[in-house]
């Protein structure tokens, strides 16, 4: 096992006494943090009105800060950000090539351009910079977001999860307490330890604190999950975890919730009216499944497929199974590979079905992935563990009967051919589906507007309105 040591960081202050271990995920790393239950008094921000310093800074100043801070976290100039490339080859679902790639795009996050329209189309920059006056029937209101004091539960599939909480946090004016996943133990706080370094007594480096400790760990979460500590739980996770966190939640405290999800593919008829439209479906639908090792809850798992259920339809989907196993195969390998750390127990699954009439199997016979080409409209039971570059090809002799098969856990629909879209879409999200895309472009997603059917950054915020009645008698009173 590989150790590493990863510093409790509270508030622009970095502390590395008292550290306990932990083993990560895969069994491959040995993580020694400090003990966070020494230190919950300062972890705490006991005063709300501490956040005062944040609105001396205009959203503009906010947006410079980290425009000046993301050319820092380029990894071949700063050694926080290699170490956390380097754990992250033992704890990822991504090779080296992978995530070299995957770290010299993200910062992106940080770009002048993305941080303004994710503002601006998340939540409205007038609503940050100050009050905002409306006219209605019997009085004015002005209202404004202000910031609040909160802990994020952040996933570890994507370490760009962790670049949007630092940029939320930021313009929203908000008091952060990020806790490390197991799976990206450092990458938070190589983000701290670089805003200490460039600002370290910028009001945004001190509201910024990392910590780590066992998700689930009583001693720390029902000391912190209080509403007179808190405001808000901002929390991505499993199931495990959020019903973990839900035990705490009482009036005061609001959890934003963006739970664990499976994303699907629809594709119509269309894509199989010749060889040219079967080939461009499936490499489309192979970028869906394969990139970035089908790691994050964007990528498709299940794609229903109209090619009827009839004995021709069922061959036309064992066909568009073959190709879509072989598109995969060829995707460029700084964003797809045979994955690191294959699922054993998935393993196990698709050897099962190998005896079985009811399903096709291509591939799947080490870590490249695999195709299950259902033989009738029927799912694999084991479809919410699909992962690591396996997908499962369902029949239906409609795209109607597609759309039965949505429910609230699905998050993104690719859907082929593009024009299928309109359609389709008010059924997609009255069954559940929560983002809707052209096939291929499932995992290109850059985070603004809705996500997980809420508006993240205007749940993140307390939305504050102050009245000015004009005299006339309110509704209510007659």
């Amino acid at each position: 096992m590989r150790e590493v040591s990863i510093p409790l960081i509270i508030r622009g202050q970095i502390i590395e006494a008292d550290t306990i271990p932990f083993v990560a995920r895969r069994d491959e790393l040995v993580i020694h943090a400090p003990d966070v239950t020494r230190y919950m008094d300062r972890l705490i921000l006991k005063d709300p009105a501490s956040l005062t310093d944040l609105y001396a800074l205009s959203v503009d100043e906010i947006i410079d800060y980290f425009v000046e801070l993301g050319p820092r976290l380029a990894y071949r100039n700063n050694p926080f950000m290699r170490e956390a490339m380097e754990i992250a080859e033992l704890t990822s679902v991504h090779t080296p090539a992978m995530l070299q790639h995957t770290f010299d795009v993200m910062t992106k996050v940080f770009e002048r351009p993305f941080i303004e329209n994710y503002i601006e189309h998340s939540i409205g920059r007038a609503y940050l910079d100050g009050w905002v006056r409306h006219v209605l029937l019997d009085r004015t209101i002005d209202v404004r977001a202000f910031g609040a004091r909160s802990v994020h539960v952040i996933a570890g599939n994507g370490s760009v999860i962790a670049l949007l909480t630092f940029m939320m946090n930021g313009v929203s004016r908000s008091d952060a307490i990020i806790k490390v996943p197991s799976n990206d133990p450092c990458f938070a706080p190589a983000v701290a330890r670089t805003m200490i370094e460039m600002a370290p007594d910028h009001p945004l480096t001190r509201h910024v604190s990392v910590a780590y400790w066992k998700g689930g760990e009583a001693a720390v979460e029902k000391s912190l999950y209080q509403a007179r500590n808190l405001e808000k739980i901002v929390a991505w996770g499993g199931f495990a975890s959020m019903g973990s966190i839900r035990q705490y939640l009482a009036p005061g405290l609001d959890l934003v919730a963006l739970d664990p999800k499976l994303s699907a593919s629809i594709i119509g008829k269309e894509a199989f009216a010749d060889d040219d439209s079967l080939q461009k479906a499936a490499d489309l639908a192979a970028a869906d499944v394969g990139y970035f090792n089908q790691g994050g809850c964007v990528s498709a798992r299940t794609l229903y497929v109209e090619t009827g259920t009839d004995a021709a339809g069922i061959a036309q989907a064992n066909h568009f199974g073959e190709r879509l196993f072989d598109a995969i195969q060829t995707l460029p390998v700084n964003l797809s590979s045979h994955h690191p750390a294959f699922d054993p127990l998935l393993r196990d699954e698709i050897d099962g079905l190998r005896y079985s009439d009811g399903f096709r199997i291509f591939g799947g016979r080490a870590s490249e992935g695999a195709v299950i080409v259902s033989q009738e409209e029927e799912q694999v039971d084991f479809a919410d563990r699909l992962n690591c570059r396996v997908a499962n090809i369902v029949p239906v002799p409609s795209v109607a009967a597609a759309l039965r098969h949505l429910t609230i856990h699905t998050q993104t629909i690719g859907v082929y051919p593009s024009s299928l879209k309109a359609k389709i879409r008010d059924e997609c999200s009255l069954r559940g589906g929560q983002r809707i895309t052209r096939l291929g472009y499932a995992t290109a997603g850059n985070f603004t507007g809705p996500h997980d059917a809420i508006e993240p950054l205007r749940r993140m915020v307390r939305w504050i309105k102050d009245e000015s009645p004009d005299g006339i008698v309110g509704v209510l009173h007659g």
